[in-house]
């Protein structure tokens, strides 16, 4: 395992769940479950980006250049 103190009780249940699915090390889970996280919160980051790019989408540009247009300096 890498250099992280761990409890014998949490080295025992790293190496049960190592076992169960089929891992060979457990820096090997660790190092998938920590791929799986940020997968995870970059999937949830795309989610807000799809969101903005949408608002943005509705925008209507006719009235958007209409308004530049009124604006107090040269556009």
């Amino acid at each position: 395992m890498t250099s992280v103190s761990v409890s014998y009780e949490m080295r025992r249940q790293l190496n049960t769940i190592r076992t169960m699915d089929g891992y060979r090390s457990i820096d090997a889970l660790l190092a998938d479950l920590v791929r799986e996280h940020k997968l995870a919160k970059m999937n949830g980051e795309l989610d807000k980006l799809r969101a903005h790019v949408k608002e943005i989408a509705d925008v209507n540009a006719d009235h958007l250049v209409e308004r530049l247009n009124l604006a107090p300096f040269k556009v």
